[in-house]
């Protein structure tokens, strides 16, 4: 969502475009926010709605607004707000000096809950909540009224007060909305708008015994702000008249609290393969250490993204192209990854390192010799240079490159067989020294030096291509190889068994002792490289443990969407 073209496919923004259009908004500007409860780390379903949230203010030249739904001090932690702002940035969403807590309000919503029972609205409830639930009724038969229902207004009051004093234990008693308890919409079968809760604010600390409920700060909370847009996932669509209910009664009895009757509009949750992005599951996985943290880079977290190496860009792009619907869908993990290849392809250094490496001596060169090569950063691009890569007579190549008695199609190193070294020489396999075990531990090998790349005489052609790093300028570095955090691709749609059952467990193959050209070593943290024939690496800023520097694989070179979409 970079600008107004991508947005005009976008039902919100054309729904936005006709209410600007009409006046509906008279003198007041296009007002969005993003609400998130700091009770979790965001994942890559939350960047859709702060993306879109920001870009269609900032496409109306209106204001967009960061407020924390921090009502619930049990599961709220300063971390959590923290990790939240800062990923909130990275995206590139600018709340500028509109920053707001939930709990900057909790006077004012107080006051609208009283004028709210002075109006004979709300009434103070000592059913407990499975007799609540009870009473609710169903899809196809009525409510009953609570017995407290006729509480008078003093009565009401008085216990409102005493509530918030901490007179009474939690679940002892609640405030409801007075509405219908005949209501079509289990909603408005008299919401509970408020619940006592005896535990520390992680800003107002002990000053509030009773906290506000979703559906009556969220809708109070947008008005009081002037939220012209409430904007809000798919599963609210119901909470809809109790939304407007509250901002209705706002607006009637407390008009100097309210600037703006806010209007909600739903729009589909983002799903991805292969994960999992229910915040109650990502919060199990990181407590009992299926995962490493919130931003283990397997985690479909914003920071755990960021870990891994994926950009704004791309993710911005894969919003993009996955669109704003009305309709729940799952998006192709490897759409995602498509997205962050294209970027890649273009903007990424090339190095050389190899993962699994066995050496190769090369018994006719000449000893103690250190030749220099030039290869491209970024082939194709002129501006990004070359670099020059130390080669010598003892090289690793990876081992898979090798076999001794290979298939046909195999075009790699083998007995006899000739390969050509990325850049440098063709080389041919002389001999396999192997240990007692039978494991190889060395290739010898002989390189024909009218084969250089670039200055070839030799009229020599070979199929292969491999990679390689000079033992003696090897820098060495740890590789983290991620893959998909969950073996299936839909582990939340499981019904027999826990998700956890389908963790993969190859979802983190480290490689502790890579040696990589030295290049590596001038790299500054947080680089993205490819390497050769490897795939897309970041240079992790905070590893978890060692000095080593630490390399994170975004995605291999293979583009699996391409041939998705060619199909």
């Amino acid at each position: 969502m970079t600008g107004e073209t991508e947005a005009m496919t976008n039902f919100i923004y054309n729904m936005i475009k006709e209410d600007v259009e009409k006046g509906i908004l008279g003198d007041k500007c296009v007002h969005t926010r993003f609400p998130p409860e700091p009770n979790g780390y965001l994942h890559i379903g939350h960047a859709r709605a702060v993306l879109l949230n920001y870009e269609l203010a900032r496409i109306f030249n209106g204001k967009f607004n960061l407020r924390f739904d921090d009502t619930n001090p049990i599961k709220e932690e300063q971390e959590f707000v923290d990790s939240i702002m800062d990923d909130i940035r990275w995206l590139g969403a600018d709340w500028e000096d509109r920053l707001f807590f939930s709990s900057d309000y909790f006077e004012v919503k107080y006051e609208f809950a009283r004028r709210l029972i002075k109006a004979g609205r709300a009434y103070v409830c000592d059913l407990s909540q499975e007799e609540i639930r009870e009473y609710r009724g169903t899809l196809t038969e009525p409510g009953k009224e609570s017995p407290y229902r006729s509480r008078s207004v003093e009565e009401n009051l008085d216990l409102f007060e005493r509530m918030r004093k901490g007179e009474f234990p939690d679940g002892n008693r609640v405030l409801r909305a007075r509405i219908d308890m005949a209501s079509g919409n289990l909603n408005m079968r008299d919401p509970v708008i408020y619940r006592i809760l005896h535990a520390s604010h992680h800003r107002t600390g002990d000053k509030w015994c009773i906290y506000p409920m979703y559906d009556f700060d969220h809708p109070f909370s947008d008005a009081h702000e002037g939220i012209t847009h409430s904007l809000c996932s798919i599963e609210y669509t119901d909470h809809r008249p109790l939304y407007d209910w509250i901002v209705d009664n706002a607006l009637e009895l407390y008009p100097e609290a309210v600037k703006f009757h806010s209007r909600q509009t739903e729009f589909a949750r983002l799903n991805l393969t292969y994960t999992v992005m229910s915040k109650r599951k990502l919060r199990r996985l990181v407590e009992e250490s299926f995962v490493e943290g919130w931003d283990d880079p397997r985690m479909p977290t914003i920071a755990g993204m960021r870990r891994r190496g994926f950009t704004p860009a791309s993710i911005a792009d894969f919003q993009e192209r996955v669109g704003v619907s009305r309709a729940d869908s799952t998006a192709d993990l490897a759409l995602l990854e498509h997205c962050i290849r294209e970027e890649l392809e273009t903007t990424a250094p090339r190095l050389m390192a190899v993962l699994n490496p066995v050496k190769v001596v090369i018994t006719n060169w000449p000893e103690g010799e250190t030749e220099l090569t030039e290869m491209d950063n970024i082939p194709g691009d002129e501006s990004a240079s070359t670099r020059t890569v130390p080669f010598s007579g003892e090289l690793y190549i990876e081992r898979d490159d090798f076999m001794e008695d290979p298939p046909k199609k195999f075009f790699r190193l083998a007995p006899g067989r000739e390969v050509r070294l990325k850049g440098a020489y063709i080389i041919k396999c002389e001999a396999a020294i192997k240990d007692a075990e039978g494991n190889i531990t060395e290739l010898q090998c002989t390189y024909d030096p009218e084969t250089r790349s670039g200055a070839d005489t030799s009229g020599k052609k070979v199929k292969g291509v491999i990679h390689w790093v000079s033992v003696e300028h090897a820098a060495w570095i740890k590789v983290n190889l991620y893959d998909n955090l969950f073996t299936i691709e839909n582990p939340e749609e499981e019904r027999d068994i826990d998700f956890t059952d389908n963790i993969n467990p190859q979802s983190l193959v480290v490689c502790e002792n890579v040696p990589a050209e030295p290049a590596v070593a001038e790299a500054d943290p947080g680089s993205r490289f490819q390497f050769l024939r490897k795939g897309y690496f970041y240079y992790d800023p905070h590893p978890t443990s060692g000095e080593k520097p630490t390399f994170n694989r975004i995605v291999p070179l293979k583009d699996s969407w391409a041939k998705i979409k060619n199909k």
